[in-house]
């Protein structure tokens, strides 16, 4: 299962009269577990910067000046999320704006139906509280000393790391890698034995066992092997 956390920042609070996006972050969780991958695109929201949105996350007009545009971009962040789900911590914000940039450009909306919400998430499980990104951080523990201002792609590297908490922790911290197909976990390596393992079986069994399916109707297709003695005893 492929979800996608992603994060905006903009140049104020309401597409419908004139805020852009100027930065866009996501980053990719294969089975609710962080693989590493991530979209992270600066947006020349073609306007001015305003002064409170640029004390929230420093992004100004004359770093975004020499940024592409959001038509030039858009086919690079969708074939990113693809189709899959999107989680966002407030959502109604973020896919309001996305969705009128995508308009602006020509393209599908984002649906509703793809989008989970955490902050939704925490008022269920943490009602009465700061349902924040910082306060959610504090409540879980996890270390956020580096978000000095808002940014798209280190918001969305700890959202991920907070909805796995509100799903009820992270499997991955008890150490449960997959196992392969030898039953191993990834990076072990499967020493060889000091002392080879005497043989169970002994010229008996396997005589006996060679009878037993010498009766069978027809012809079983691990005779051939069994009727190595030394084969079956090496195991």
């Amino acid at each position: 299962m492929r979800e996608i956390v992603l994060d905006t920042e903009t140049t104020g609070l309401d597409p419908l009269r004139g805020d852009r996006i100027v930065e866009i972050g996501c980053v990719e969780l294969l089975n609710r577990i962080p693989t590493g991958s991530h979209c992270h695109i600066y947006i020349n929201p073609e306007r001015d910067m305003p002064e409170e949105a640029f004390r929230v996350h420093g992004l100004s007009s004359e770093f975004l000046a020499d940024k592409p545009v959001f038509a030039d971009v858009v086919d690079e962040f969708l074939a990113f999320i693809d189709e899959d789900a999107l989680v966002i911590h407030n959502a109604a914000f973020d896919v309001g704006f996305l969705n009128a940039e995508l308009k602006r450009v020509g393209k599908p909306e984002i649906g509703n139906y793809r989008v989970i919400d955490t902050l939704a998430l925490a008022r269920r499980k943490n009602a009465g509280g700061s349902n924040s990104l910082d306060a959610l951080c504090q409540r879980y523990g996890i270390d956020n000393s580096r978000r000095t201002k808002h940014g798209a792609l280190l918001d969305s590297e700890i959202l991920a790391e907070v909805y796995l908490e509100l799903l009820g922790g992270r499997q991955a911290s008890l150490g449960l890698s997959p196992l392969d197909g030898r039953g191993m976990r990834a990076g072990e390596k499967l020493a060889p034995r000091p002392t080879p393992l005497a043989p169970r079986l002994s010229a008996k069994d396997i005589e006996e066992h060679l009878a037993f399916i010498a009766t069978f109707g027809s012809e079983p297709i691990w005779r051939e092997y069994l009727e190595s003695p030394d084969a079956v005893a090496a195991e």
